[in-house]
């Protein structure tokens, strides 16, 4: 059976056009990706000394104990950092449900050892829950706990977080830390 000449060309042109957004572009794309940033392309995975992956430099994970330098409080439902579940809880400034969960927050760091004045990003979940940064500010205020912790000098610690320290391009953006490497770096594994 033969296709009217308008509906031929239109099953001609859905062809076309999905081989060429469906298939050729999403390879062609894919495989710039690879070829030009490999590692990025793959999750940005970090691998221990072994080639374990032990984490994402794009996934915050969760950090126990006053040994190690706390990242953003994760709002994923299930467990903290979970990818599968990620976005923020949606509470707003005036729901009782967020003052509470920040003021187990605050308690918490306070167990730790972490004194105020708290930064915000210690203390609040980000948009996706999943945010692997903390402010330099949220990294200074936990020196003093770390260094604690670890029987350290806190000027060692505190250069330690100097270094891992990276600059946004973008103007008014504070300067942040990773909190997985600033981890490593801390036991020596960078």
């Amino acid at each position: 059976m033969k296709l009217p000449g308008p509906l031929r060309t239109a099953a001609l042109l859905f062809l076309v056009l999905f081989l060429v957004s469906g298939v050729i572009y999403p390879v062609l794309v894919t495989g710039i990706g690879e070829l030009a940033f490999p590692a990025q392309a793959h999750g940005s995975l970090v691998r221990d000394k072994n080639g374990t992956v032990i984490g994402s430099m794009l996934i915050g994970q969760d950090f126990a104990g006053p040994f190690y330098f706390q990242g953003r409080p994760s709002a994923t439902q299930g467990s903290p950092y979970n990818a599968g579940q990620s976005g923020g809880s949606n509470l707003g400034p005036s729901n009782p449900v967020l003052a509470e969960r920040v003021n187990q927050t605050l308690g918490s760091l306070g167990r730790q050892g972490i004194s105020g004045p708290w930064p915000g990003d210690l203390v609040t979940a980000s948009a996706s829950g999943l945010d692997p940064h903390i402010t330099l500010e949220a990294a200074l205020a936990q020196v003093p706990s770390v260094a604690s912790a670890r029987g350290m000098n806190e000027e060692e610690v505190r250069a330690l977080v100097l270094s891992e320290v990276t600059r946004s391009p973008f103007l008014f953006h504070p300067p942040y830390v990773n909190v997985l490497t600033l981890n490593r770096a801390l036991d020596g594994e960078q």
